[in-house]
């Protein structure tokens, strides 16, 4: 049973005292939701009517949370400042997202790379911020991305990597502990990753 009182009307989640949670950060588009591809590079739905799913993502969610881990969202939504997409439409998007996958926590960095915020990934300032607030183990928990940010990120952070390899035309300058096809095979990692641990 998870060590938490959720609030239905705000979906915050707030932690009981001496309460350590393992936990899984989930990058947004590419890996939670399909990206649109241009030019060999994601990006994301521009509105909550193109959102759509990736298969088998509400079952590898299930199966995690199941297992005991946390699902922590962490997204770089920098059309925001860009000006090219209002907060409002990324708000409906992640909302949807965090009913229909059950996600504990969604953290959402909207700043362009001009900004030089803590949060924007590489950076690993959603994470930290998520344990913080939420008395995360990092040592215990890991980290799933779709581009060598989130990768980067979670290394900085501390937590194990895995990385989903759309073979997206970009560099790949950091290497993961793991390449998987889907968050589905992420999930099958993780948990026989924990079957190994327990044992």
């Amino acid at each position: 049973m998870r060590c938490a009182i959720r609030c239905a009307l705000c979906w915050e989640t707030r932690s009981l005292p001496g309460c350590n949670h393992k936990a899984v950060f989930l990058d947004r588009d590419g890996v939670l939701n399909r990206a649109t591809i241009r030019e060999g590079r994601p990006y994301p739905p521009a509105s909550l009517e193109q959102l759509e799913l990736l298969p088998g993502v509400n079952q590898a969610c299930a199966a995690l949370r199941e297992a005991g881990y946390w699902l922590v969202m962490i997204t770089n939504q920098p059309d925001i400042a860009r000006g090219t997409q209002t907060r409002d439409a990324v708000d409906r998007i992640n909302d949807t997202l965090r009913r229909e996958l059950h996600l504990d926590d969604v953290r959402v960095c909207p700043h362009d790379g001009r900004d030089r915020c803590n949060c924007r990934k590489p950076e690993p300032g959603m994470i930290l911020a998520a344990a913080g607030a939420w008395s995360i183990d990092l040592a215990r928990s890991f980290l799933v991305g779709d581009r060598w940010r989130d990768v980067e990120a979670g290394r900085r952070a501390g937590v194990r990597t895995i990385f989903i390899d759309y073979r997206y035309q970009e560099k790949q300058p950091c290497t993961p502990d793991h390449a998987v096809q889907s968050l589905t095979e992420a999930a099958e990692w993780i948990l026989s990753s924990t079957e190994v641990l327990l044992g």
